[in-house]
């Protein structure tokens, strides 16, 4: 039985090259056409019966593909491509449906087909909320804490996040030092703190210190793979990067 698929996807070089691995790959397989943008997508699919397949690339010239299925109804399957994995591809490996990483590689692209071929009956009952399921795919938009309430004396009052020079944890507390040099203890742990704050403003040196980067005043490489840190304000004990952390700060700095 002949399987209908669209290819999405904006270089024409890499749509050619595809639709030559598909054809290769499984002859059953037509091509209806190939689409650049979503645009052009969301007006084929409004005046054309629906593929019983997508090859969609995530990245079009116009935007993210996954726009498609906010201006179109799509109840078809969909096989991502995309030159980028930063994506949640656990979405997709859990409810069935496959990616491919560029440059497609012909063995995993003979295997997206397969399973689709597998599940083509499961497709075929509408068993896939493909709203739900680009819900859990699209990243979202993170939350992150951007006040505290500290306590002075009887007195309580907030901080915000960009007052924050960095925590440290000692004897079993956690303090938040201010950029004037005012600490002040707070009631989560450095682990608790990580995942509340920004990593784009604060990292995680070491098992008592999470700095921002504002707060770094000299950086100086005191072994191999070992960096000692000049803070403003100053802590009263030396600071360094710890070994397991070496690789990922200096990425941190270099973002």
């Amino acid at each position: 039985m002949t399987i209908r698929a669209l290819i999405i996807e904006d270089e024409s070089l890499a749509a050619k090259r595809l639709e030559a691995m598909i054809r290769k790959c499984e002859p059953e397989i037509e091509i209806i056409t190939h689409l650049s943008s979503i645009s052009a997508a969301v007006n084929w699919l409004a005046t054309n019966k629906q593929p019983d397949l997508f090859f969609m690339d995530i990245h079009l010239e116009d935007g993210l593909s996954f726009s498609i299925f906010e201006k179109a109804d799509i109840s078809a399957p969909v096989i991502f491509t995309t030159a980028f994995d930063e994506y949640t591809i656990k979405a997709f490996k859990v409810n069935s449906i496959d990616y491919l990483l560029k440059p497609i590689n012909a063995d995993d692209l003979a295997k997206s087909i397969e399973k689709y071929k597998k599940l083509n009956a499961h497709f075929s009952t509408g068993g896939i909320d493909f709203k739900a399921l680009l819900a859990n795919f699209i990243p979202k938009e993170e939350s992150y804490k951007n006040r505290f309430l500290v306590s002075s004396g009887s007195n309580f009052h907030t901080l915000e996040v960009s007052e924050i020079a960095y925590f440290h944890a000692e004897d079993k507390l956690a303090y938040l030092v201010t950029k004037t040099g005012r600490q002040f203890p707070i009631d989560f742990s450095l682990d608790k703190l990580i995942g509340l704050l920004n990593p784009q403003q604060f990292f995680r040196i070491n098992r008592q210190f999470i700095i921002s980067s504002a707060s770094i005043q000299k950086m100086t490489k005191y072994a191999a793979n070992k960096i000692k840190l000049q803070l403003n304000p100053s802590p009263e004990k030396d600071v360094f990067v710890s070994l397991e952390k070496y690789t990922d700060f200096k990425k941190w700095l270099d973002n």
